[in-house]
């Protein structure tokens, strides 16, 4: 089948890649020249696990190409994914000029029968949007339909979760489009992992209802956490213990440093604001998000207990990505957390594996340094802000040698206390 993916962000790249891989022709189309001179010299401007292998093998076989010409695409293409960003607004609405200015060019530019599928995250009532404005500028009335195939792809985990799927979900109100999409995705659909068909409106809300809801149990832990510290709970054995219920289930109930990247900020707030522009009042998502914002600033008031006062202090952090397996950085707390330690006269020094180039790209001031224990020389305090596999098995004895003095402030609870602080570590987790 020839499909397009309008696009070429983290979505449309890791949902183009799979298709081709599928067996489908592909093409990535983005009005960004440079990105698309850098893909197709073989550049891929993402790190995702597993999808450099994907990406070679399909562009070698002819499956996956890459363009600037949006036109040539429309025209080639039988079914057209939408998987453009949709930034949050000034208040924190979506932002659907990029959805509206593909929908706009479809209609311009079609000459036969299209699908249109909507795999951004978007609001509900985006696909009647976007079935308006095509039919709006259509040159030659043409039929096409729209539906909502929202996407569920965690960073680090995309290709996995692109190639086998909790679930499928379709929103459409046509026989003839779901079966087009029955037969893109019959290859990995499963009887345990099914395709979900339901009515467009639905498909639109599934998609932020689920981000909204995994950002509550990460929130209600948080504040879980702050309880137990009160009382001499471990925050880490209640969550053991609530997970093994199984009407609860043990992910996403981890306490920490918070959530960020690219879905959950941006969707809580997002849902948020649908909410009030639909008189429904919002209590709950506004105090998930606020829960969320107050973690960094604990995590703040913790270093500045442990080494006060901060001016003329020096911190390493070890983690800079929001999740570890990306380089992904947008929303991270790491990121605000630094930023207030440099207000306060700190001096850091940071490593992560991954996201080092980015972080260089909007923080100034900072060290980035090449491994954990060059990052740690002579610093006052340790903060952990992600927990990638590497800092979980070290030479502690060495890191302690290292600090100037042997504070760690575990913003991932990714340590035994007792084992810490039995190897001479000030240790402070969170609920712990």
């Amino acid at each position: 089948m020839k499909i397009s993916c309008m696009g070429c962000g983290y979505v449309g790249l890791v949902a183009g890649t799979c298709l081709a891989d599928m067996g489908n022709e592909v093409t990535c189309c983005d009005i960004d020249k440079g990105k698309i001179n850098k893909l197709k010299r073989g550049v891929i401007p993402i790190y995702e696990p597993g999808l450099k292998d994907m990406f070679e093998r399909n562009v070698k076989g002819k499956r996956l190409r890459f363009s600037n010409d949006m036109k040539a695409t429309i025209n080639n293409s039988d079914v057209i994914f939408v998987t453009v960003g949709t930034p949050p607004g000034k208040n924190h609405e979506a932002d659907l000029c990029a959805v509206e200015s593909v929908a706009e060019q479809i209609g311009k530019n079609m000459k036969s029968y299209k699908l249109i599928v909507n795999k951004s995250t978007v609001p509900v009532g985006t696909a009647e949007l976007v079935r308006k404005i095509v039919s709006k500028n259509q040159k030659n009335e043409c039929e096409f339909d729209v539906v909502s195939n929202p996407e569920f792809l965690r960073e680090g985990e995309a290709v996995k979760d692109f190639t086998n799927p909790d679930r499928i979900v379709i929103g459409t109100d046509s026989e003839k489009a779901e079966k087009i999409m029955m037969s893109i995705y019959r290859g990995i659909a499963r009887a345990d992992k099914p395709v979900f068909i339901t009515d467009i409106k639905s498909a639109e809300m599934i998609k932020y209802a689920s981000n909204a809801m995994l950002a509550t149990r990460i929130s209600f832990m948080n504040e879980i956490a702050q309880l137990c510290e009160k009382v001499g709970a471990d925050v880490k054995s209640v969550a053991k213990g609530v997970g093994l219920d199984n009407r609860i289930g043990p992910r996403f109930l981890q306490a920490g440093i918070g959530y960020g990247g690219s879905c959950f900020p941006k969707d809580v707030k997002a849902l948020s604001e649908l909410m009030k522009q639909n008189k429904v009042k919002d209590k709950l998502l506004s105090a998930v998000n606020t829960i969320n914002e107050d973690q960094r600033k604990l995590i703040f008031r913790k270093i500045k207990k442990l080494i006060s006062p901060l001016k003329g202090k020096s911190v390493a952090v070890w983690g800079l990505a929001f999740k570890p397996k990306t380089d992904d950085i947008r929303e991270a707390p790491s990121i605000d957390i630094i930023r207030e330690l440099r207000k306060s006269g700190v001096k850091i020094r940071a490593f992560d594996p991954v996201a080092k180039i980015n972080a260089k790209k909007i923080l100034k001031g900072v060290t980035f340094c090449s491994d954990p224990y060059s990052t740690v020389k002579g610093c006052d305090a340790l903060l952990v802000a992600t927990e990638w596999n590497e800092f979980r098995v070290l030479d502690f004895e060495h890191v302690k040698r290292l600090l100037k003095q042997p504070n760690i402030i575990d913003g991932r609870n990714i340590y035994e206390p007792d084992e810490m602080r039995s190897a001479g570590f000030n240790y402070i987790g969170v609920g712990r």
